[in-house]
């Protein structure tokens, strides 16, 4: 989206992915260590999966917990508790198509932050974990960039 919505301080960010698996709950995890609880933040996907054992692995090995983590949808959220987001940060393709059609009712931002599926890497367990860890860095370093570290930079 444009720069100018990145200068306001967002009330509760929504991170979405394609099955809310590993790059959302990864992100809003991270959010949450690296920001602080004072915005709301919480994580969707297009479709719900299945926890994944190895994005709670990375995020254990920098002391993050996400073994509650339930996977949920954009439905399952709205049914729960409503959409009321003013940022939705998108890392998948398909979350970013959702979260452009519901700006048809909910005025929020929308940024893409297009990430790597790490369920795609094959090969040994450490070459696996190595591919959630790039994406757990990635997202460490953006939502630094981004919102600063214990609290929001206002552009």
């Amino acid at each position: 989206m444009s720069a100018g919505g990145r200068g306001r301080t967002p009330q509760a960010v929504l991170f979405a992915c394609g099955w809310n698996a590993v790059r959302s709950p990864i992100a809003a995890a991270l959010f949450r260590h690296l920001v602080g609880r004072s915005v709301y933040v919480e994580s969707v996907g297009v479709r719900r999966g299945d926890p994944d054992p190895f994005a709670a692995a990375v995020l254990d090995e920098i002391g993050i917990d996400i073994g509650r983590h339930r996977p949920r949808t954009f439905e399952d959220l709205e049914d729960a508790e409503g959409l009321s987001f003013d940022l939705i940060i998108t890392l998948a393709p398909e979350a970013h198509h959702k979260a452009l059609d519901l700006t048809r009712t909910l005025a929020a931002e929308v940024e893409y932050w297009p990430m790597s599926d790490p369920t795609a890497v094959e090969g040994s367990r450490e070459q696996r974990l190595d591919a959630y860890r790039a994406v757990r860095d990635l997202l460490s370093a953006r939502i630094l960039e981004r919102f600063g570290r214990g609290g929001l930079v206002n552009e």
